[in-house]
């Protein structure tokens, strides 16, 4: 008897497992790689809207967005964050749902269309040296780092990254 609650446990957790397998996996959406959530790439907004919506934030505002942008970095260790260009010298700092699902790690300069939540945040010395590491930057260039900064931020969610 007890191994065959053990059994039944076990195909539960299994199944339990898959059931949300198909809303993170790589899905085809025709021209895109897909990432985390199945999302479109219908209505996405372009880098410089996005610009004038994060202009109008104050740290704890968000919106929800999708936007269009190109990949500048992408975290060497594991693609578990990736830096977009929004134009004029400013990019969006990109962490992804939950630790969800992560990005290639050779997908820079690739065109993406992101759905989630944009807001403006506060980046620790710690965390933009940790960060700093993850892109492969110098101890020099690491050690400059001395003062907090305040970050465009985005918590995504899905992902379509261009063919």
């Amino acid at each position: 008897m007890r191994k065959f609650f053990i059994c039944i446990l076990f195909a539960m957790a299994i199944s339990s497992c898959n059931s949300n397998k198909s809303q993170v996996n790589n899905i085809n959406v025709e021209g895109y790689d897909s990432f985390g959530l199945k999302i479109s790439a219908d209505k996405a907004i372009s880098s410089s809207e996005l610009t004038s919506k994060y202009d109008k934030l104050k740290i704890g505002d968000t919106v929800d967005v999708k936007f269009k942008s190109t990949i500048k970095e992408v975290c060497q260790n594991k693609g578990c964050w990736m830096k977009l260009d929004l134009g004029n010298n400013k990019e969006a700092f990109v962490k992804f749902k939950d630790y969800a699902f992560f990005m290639p790690k050779d997908s820079k300069n690739d065109e993406v269309i992101l759905n989630g939540k944009a807001f403006v945040s506060q980046e620790s010395v710690e965390d933009q040296k940790h960060y700093a590491g993850d892109a492969g930057k110098s101890k020099t260039e690491i050690d400059a780092i001395v003062a907090p900064k305040t970050i465009y931020s985005f918590t995504a969610d899905g992902v379509l990254i261009k063919k």
